[in-house]
């Protein structure tokens, strides 16, 4: 599993706007700034954010995003998975059914889906909020 830019910036974009005002909106020529990422690559994941539901936007001058919820509400494995679609460490975990033929006597397999556990677990139990403290 390699975390691509668009979930590592997600993050980033995250914990930024949960730094600002949270009765304000923040635009994202602010934001690109602060977190010297290109305001078209920032709209395309800020996008993703919003239709997602995880950002309110207001149109206008004071216009710009803010979260939805509380810091503490949003884990980095959800935002990941929204981002980056299944953290899944092999592909033969990244479908419902075992789209490997081998998946019945497979030895490796059982040490995968533990490993993908553990790597979900642990990203849903760190909050945008943990990740402020430190």
């Amino acid at each position: 599993m390699k975390i691509s830019t668009k979930g590592r910036y997600a993050i980033r974009v995250m914990l930024d706007l949960a730094q600002q005002d949270p009765k304000a909106y923040t635009s994202v020529a602010s934001i690109a700034q602060r977190q010297e990422i290109s305001v078209k690559y920032l709209e395309m994941i800020i996008s993703i954010l919003n239709k997602g539901g995880y950002l309110r936007s207001q149109m206008g001058k004071k216009g710009g995003y803010q979260l939805a919820r509380s810091a503490q509400d949003y884990t980095v494995g959800e935002i990941l998975r929204l981002t980056e679609g299944s953290l899944a460490p092999v592909s033969c975990l990244e479908c419902e059914e075992e789209a490997c033929g081998r998946s019945m006597t497979c030895l490796t397999l059982p040490m995968w889906k533990e490993l993908d556990r553990r790597i979900g677990e642990y990203l849903d139990s760190v909050t945008l909020a943990d990740l402020l403290k430190n």
